[in-house]
């Protein structure tokens, strides 16, 4: 007896956006799920560290409260992490840092504990504003908390948010909101720490540098940066020009010609960075890539002259400083952290989320 074979409707058009739906909404199910359980957490944590804050009060248990009603927790509930004395003390934190819950109002929910307990230990109640910045940069940009503790310490909000001295003329030049985004996008100073130079360091010396610590340079100028081409050729009129580094921002959907100069800026570096930005929107740039964008990077600059050589300027560029890590002296070389000081320090952060 022979078998009727059923026919595949694996490629029935049909079947395929019936799939596809279905993939797309148990997608969208799953994402609302894990977003309720991580706010439910830090709900369940702000409540146990208000009732830390108020049996306190009126008790003489001091901190061998937290040995104690770790040890317990943990006995009740050995398979539920978060317990530790440590994250105890940090949920009483949270709750006197945010008595009145606000923080369900001012901050993502999309946030973790762990980012949580990064901006507790870094700010006070009185940094709000700053506060918020580092916790949407952390969510709109998906920074880990060693990312975010980072950021904090290398004070990117004083180098990138709005109060920062920026050195453009992307708002006269950029339509909006891409002349926001690439505003947003500019760092005062950029800090190369990760490179140690000589005082008579080259820039080929530098820039050869940048390549050898390529993810810390991408880490540095910012989500959204990849890099194109380094001393990427341009050949105009027959002659050949090399630009430092050409990248492509994901973001902005548009290339950005980085060129970095040894000591101080001057004027005549803006008409050759706009020479460059010509040259790649003649040759390079797609209908549906955005302007070429400019960043210079020098090591001074005057900001009366910086913001007069942009005036008259016909493409969109900034100008910006940067630092350079120069050699530790010898005696130094004892007060910096140990493998030890360094593994404990992390560990305040680690398993508690």
């Amino acid at each position: 007896m022979a078998v009727m074979k059923v026919p595949s409707i694996h490629f029935d058009e049909k079947y395929k956006k019936l799939l596809n739906e279905i993939k797309s909404r148990l997608q969208s199910s799953q994402l609302r799920a894990a977003l309720s359980v991580n706010h439910e957490l830090i709900d369940f944590y702000w409540q146990v560290g208000k009732l830390i804050l108020e049996r306190q009060e009126n008790t003489k248990w001091g901190d061998k409260l937290f040995d104690t009603l770790s040890a317990d927790l943990t006995n009740s509930f050995p398979n539920t992490k978060g317990f530790s004395k440590t994250n105890l003390k940090n949920m009483r934190l949270f709750a006197a840092h945010y008595p009145t819950k606000e923080f369900s109002q001012a901050l993502p929910d999309q946030l973790t504990w762990t980012h949580h307990v990064v901006l507790l230990q870094m700010f006070n109640q009185d940094n709000i504003d700053e506060k918020k910045w580092y916790a949407v940069k952390s969510f709109e940009n998906g920074w880990s908390y060693r990312e975010l503790k980072e950021n904090i310490q290398s004070d990117l909000y004083a180098r990138q948010g709005d109060k920062a001295l920026k050195t453009t003329n992307f708002h006269d030049k950029l339509p909006s909101p891409t002349s926001h985004l690439a505003q947003e996008m500019i760092k005062e100073p950029y800090k190369f720490h990760f490179l140690t130079v000589g005082d008579d360091a080259r820039e080929k010396e530098i820039q050869k540098g940048l390549i050898e610590h390529v993810k810390q340079f991408l880490m540095e100028l910012g989500q959204g940066f990849s890099l194109y081409g380094i001393y990427y050729p341009i050949i105009v009129s027959g002659k050949r020009f090399e630009i430092d580094l050409l990248m492509y921002h994901t973001k902005l959907h548009c290339y950005v010609v980085v060129e970095l100069k040894r000591g101080e800026f001057h004027p005549n570096h803006t008409g050759q960075l706009n020479f460059y930005l010509s040259a790649i929107d003649e040759q390079l740039k797609l209908p549906e890539d955005g302007p070429t964008i400019g960043l210079l990077l020098c090591e001074k600059k005057d900001r009366v002259i910086a913001e007069y050589s942009l005036r008259r300027v016909g493409s969109p560029m900034g100008i910006a400083e940067y630092e350079l890590s120069k050699s530790l002296p010898a005696q130094l070389s004892n007060v910096l952290p140990t493998i030890d000081e360094i593994e404990r320090e992390l560990n305040e952060f680690t398993n508690e989320d």
